[in-house]
């Protein structure tokens, strides 16, 4: 079979990979949809972020979805030629923050496409996948396309989990790639009043006002533009910190109000903050790391109808082009989700 390998940045080759058959637990699923998700980005652009770089040859992706081919011995719930959501979420279950219910902080977590630890975490852009039955969820009703959004969903989903009450509050997004837009669309799904999101490109702006954004703001034409929220301390209850970028989350700060909660999801490197303001206002500052029990929640979200990630699609390429997907969702400018079509 064929698979998406990573070698250096820039590096990026179609290898011939051999199929394994499924164990006992275990499922094979016929790739449909990968999603290029930000960090698959990161390893092809500059081999890495922050302090992980690649240490060896490694298949990328994560964002996945396919139809099952096989069962292996004792999997229940799931048959042959059923389209599934594959989570790249597989934590030990042993370890003590998986016994405390802490699974995506996981001791001996297996991500696909991960060079956190070494040898890496092969990804999963490969014809055919063989995954633990416990990652499969249905996803009966939904395009593979959708199916394979699961992933970044979970991420804005853990989030909005990790924010808490929403009900009613203020919520300002700065950063408006996919996690972004998503973010939006749990945030208002959770109940939140009015949302402003900010980004440094009209393509992606637009993508979040689509998505349900109040007010969207061109950071790089008007970088005033949150002054008006800083009266009498600040507007917003929460903020959604997408951009991984320290510029983004020192504006926003002062643009909080008291005692709002700051969510960094962003991965862009270590920042330096201004601890005074945040201290003075009484700020919460709370990291939010990849999901756990939230992927089959997007699922379910998705087959209801209560959230709609159709419109985030914007482009899709074949397998044997994937170098031209990759360039395609490098350019913000007009590319917000690329999926390579496997099948």
């Amino acid at each position: 079979m064929k698979a998406i390998v990573i070698h250096a940045a820039k590096d990026l080759r179609l290898e011939e990979r051999p199929i394994d058959a499924p164990e006992r637990g275990e499922v094979q699923v016929k790739l449909a949809t990968g999603g290029i998700c930000g960090s698959d980005l990161h390893y092809f652009n500059h081999g890495g972020f922050g302090a992980i770089r690649l240490k060896e040859p490694m298949i990328l992706g994560h964002e996945v979805s396919g139809h099952i081919t096989k069962l292996g011995e004792g999997v229940q719930g799931l048959s042959v030629g059923q389209l599934v959501a594959v989570s790249p979420s597989r934590p030990c279950l042993t370890c003590k923050y998986c016994q405390e219910g802490l699974h995506n902080q996981c001791l001996n977590m297996r991500f696909y496409g991960s060079a956190m630890p070494f040898p890496h975490i092969q990804g999963a852009f490969r014809e055919v996948l063989v995954a633990n039955a416990s990652q499969c969820v249905a996803a009966d009703g939904l395009t593979s396309g959708e199916a394979a959004m699961a992933e970044p969903l979970a991420v804005a989903v853990h989030a909005t989990r990790r924010a808490g009450e929403m009900l009613g509050k203020s919520v300002l997004v700065t950063g408006c790639g996919p996690i972004g837009v998503l973010a939006i669309l749990a945030a208002r799904r959770a109940g939140a009043d009015f949302i402003v999101a900010t980004d440094l490109s009209d393509f992606t702006l637009g993508m979040a006002k689509a998505a349900g954004a109040d007010v969207t703001v061109n950071m790089s034409r008007d970088g005033g533009a949150l002054e008006k929220f800083t009266k009498d301390k600040g507007t917003f209850d929460l903020l959604y910190e997408c951009s991984g970028a320290q510029v983004a989350l020192v504006g926003a700060i002062a643009a909080m109000r008291p005692r709002g909660t700051i969510l960094q999801l962003g991965l862009g490197g270590d920042m330096t903050l201004p601890m005074m303001s945040i201290t003075a206002k009484e700020l919460s500052l709370k990291g939010s790391f990849r999901f756990h029990e939230e992927f089959a929640t997007g699922i379910s979200l998705m087959r209801k109808g209560l959230i709609d990630v159709k419109p985030l699609i914007t482009h899709g390429v074949a397998l044997d082009d994937a170098h031209s997907g990759f360039a395609l969702a490098n350019d913000r400018s007009k590319a917000m989700k690329v999926h390579i079509q496997f099948s």
